[in-house]
């Protein structure tokens, strides 16, 4: 999520000392508040905030609930929580570092102090940052990887059953592959997996859409808040992208340059059922594409009767 400023969520039932910290960040990183637990869980993981200033002594949901509950959902478990504690015994210290918390601000609040421990902790979230995104790429392709695809699967099928929206999920491979590699060299094959991924990384419109390769001359994508027809079209733009590039395959029996098969899958996510079955569809759909000559997509929608199971 990419922001102008980074953003805190500072969570405290006193309206002064939320108003307190609200001026001393509010200059340099975006600040927004919750006075309770459960509007903090809610926002937490509706604006995704670099931050999270936590008071512990609150009435109902405490911060120390409060933050193992973050800790627990996959939405919010990395976001740093920093306590703020008028309490100043070693035991309360450990029992929140416990939870996971990475530091404390103790009461009454040092202006400095704050920014000072603030900045420490969203620079290392930064770092944190870079490594994950590092190890999210395709060593070969500079795409997203298996594991970036994985995690931003969960991601967007939680997502799709909160919001209630359809998400699209696609597989495709590069026709006869192994004649390629065979005729040219392994050299040859991993320059067309390098084109080709970049090639289909700009067919890729939407900043939430996601492509991925999944192995070998394999590649796999999300497509969020998507019907069939609009997963559709996304699959054309694929194909032609690949004709586009126009890498003579000469021992191809589909045609004189690469080409790509694509499968599709669709449905509208719910608890009843598990991601996978989508994932299932959509290789399904990359066989009958295959099948039917290649060259070609096909896009299977999960029937909602099947998905309200």
């Amino acid at each position: 999520m990419t922001r102008e400023k980074e953003l805190i969520l500072v969570v405290d039932d006193s309206p002064t000392n939320l108003a307190i910290l609200n001026v001393v960040l509010r200059e340099i990183y975006q600040v927004i508040s919750a006075n309770n637990g459960a509007d903090a869980l809610s926002l937490a993981a509706a604006e995704e905030p670099d931050l999270i200033i936590l008071d512990i002594m609150m009435p109902g949901m405490d911060g120390y609930e409060i933050c193992d509950r973050l800790k627990a959902n996959p939405f919010t478990r990395d976001i740093p929580v920093m306590f703020v504690t008028s309490m100043d015994q070693e035991r309360q210290e450990a029992k929140g570092l416990a939870l996971g918390a990475v530091d404390y601000i103790a009461k009454p609040v040092s202006p400095p102090i704050v920014l000072a421990r603030v900045r420490n902790q969203l620079e290392l979230k930064r770092q944190r940052d870079i490594l994950r995104r590092l190890s999210a790429i395709d060593g070969l392709t500079g795409i997203a990887n298996r594991r970036a695809f994985e995690e931003d699967f969960d991601r967007e099928w939680r997502r799709a059953i909160r919001v209630k929206s359809s998400l699209a999920v696609f597989l495709t491979d590069i026709d006869h592959f192994k004649l390629y590699n065979d005729a040219y060299g392994h050299g040859a094959g991993d320059d067309c997996l390098r084109l080709l991924g970049q090639a289909l990384s700009k067919a890729m419109l939407r900043p939430a859409d996601l492509l991925a390769r999944y192995g070998g001359e394999e590649f796999v994508g999300l497509l969020p808040d998507t019907e069939a027809a609009g997963a559709a079209i996304v699959g054309e733009r694929l194909l032609g992208a690949t004709r586009a590039l126009a890498l003579p395959h000469a021992h191809s029996p589909i045609a004189a340059t690469v080409t790509i098969s694509v499968g599709i899958a669709v449905c509208r996510p719910s608890v009843q059922i598990d991601r996978a079955n989508l994932f299932k569809l959509a290789g399904d759909a990359l066989y009958a594409a295959k099948k039917g000559g290649r060259n070609q997509l096909r896009v299977f929608e999960m029937p909602e009767s099947v998905s309200a199971i």
